[in-house]
């Protein structure tokens, strides 16, 4: 079995991070959301891993190759915004044998041990939620797929399609996508997966489906941050005692982190060489090499080697960026 993992995406609704960094590499709970997926997969016998890149995917290739050396990954660049099939189609030559179709901007927990269960074309992974109109969704029948309809705006199905796809019969997929832009059938300006998925059953298909026990956004400053106490919680704290300092647990503290006369926590990731000082922080994200002073932050993503001294604030701030209430409020 081979994965395909998208992660070409511009990530605007994650903006000012993602001027700086593709989305898969936002720290959530003491590592990328990448980070997360690939650990999911760790118990799986991938014969390769095949990663859609996009913008600055050159940090993508460097995080994979930094951190799981020895994964055999290849890398395929998506330099149009068309959509999932499209992204899948561009890695066609690649794809030939059964296949893991993966969205980069979520995190799960499943039991892959399912997958030797499957015995018709392929396994869909969904989710029961409370507003189906978000999402692509799955209508079902007997344990099969019937029809898929993406961002439904009358409900017809409490199933979301959560982005995690197996195809046993990987060729029906290729088949599908190739009729799916050949007629050029697009939602709203690209291709979508739920699509070609549909073209499949149209074809005569069957899909299985499972439903995942845990779905985590990290599309937006408020999921992100969400999936980050989800996660801290299930892990547990990752830092021990500091002097001077109160940890107020979930959190996780990196090691190469200083933390001075603060008070941390609950629910906040700090990541490597960040330093805190003279503050109280927590529901916070703080990525690497930024610097906190004399701050009261709460529910706030601080990018890589950004600075923020100042007064109580809700803030979203990029990477290099640097705030300093203490300097306008003493008319600087």
């Amino acid at each position: 079995m081979k994965a395909v993992i998208l992660l070409a995406g511009l990530g605007t609704r994650l903006r000012p991070h993602t001027y700086s960094k593709p989305k898969p590499l936002v720290q959530v709970a003491g590592k990328p959301v990448l980070g997360h997926i690939l650990d999911g997969l760790a118990d799986l016998d991938l014969e390769e891993t095949i990663f859609i890149v996009g913008y600055l995917g050159d940090q993508i290739q460097k995080y994979v190759s930094d951190h799981y050396p020895r994964m055999r990954a290849k890398y395929v660049e998506q330099n149009e915004m068309k959509g999932q099939a499209h992204a899948i189609r561009l890695a066609q030559e690649f794809i030939d044998q059964p296949v893991l179709i993966i969205f980069g901007d979520t995190i799960w927990e499943t039991d892959f041990t399912r997958l030797k269960q499957v015995r018709h074309d392929g396994l869909i992974y969904v989710k029961e939620v409370s507003d189906p109109r978000r999402f692509g969704v799955a209508l079902t029948k007997n344990g099969l797929v019937q029809k898929f309809v993406e961002k439904p705006s009358t409900p017809i199905s409490n199933l979301a399609v959560v982005g995690v796809y197996y195809f046993r019969a990987w060729q029906k997929l290729m088949n599908a996508i190739d009729t799916l832009i050949a007629r050029n059938i697009q939602t709203k300006g690209e291709y979508f997966l739920a699509d070609a998925m549909q073209l499949m059953i149209e074809e005569g298909a069957e899909l299985e489906v499972e439903t995942i026990p845990v779905w985590e956004d990290c599309g937006t400053r408020e999921a992100i941050l969400k999936t980050n106490r989800y996660l801290l919680a299930k892990q547990g704290s990752h830092a021990s005692e500091i002097a001077g300092s109160v940890v107020l647990p979930p959190v996780h503290i990196s090691p190469s982190a200083s933390i001075r006369n603060s008070i941390i926590g609950p629910n906040v990731s700090i990541s490597e060489s960040a330093s805190v000082e003279n503050s109280i922080v927590r529901d916070c994200i703080i990525s690497e090499c930024a610097h906190i002073e004399n701050a009261m932050l709460e529910s706030s993503l601080v990018g890589k080697d950004a600075h923020v001294r100042g007064a109580f604030e809700r803030l979203n701030v990029g990477d290099s960026s640097e705030v300093d209430s203490a300097a306008s409020a003493n008319g600087e």
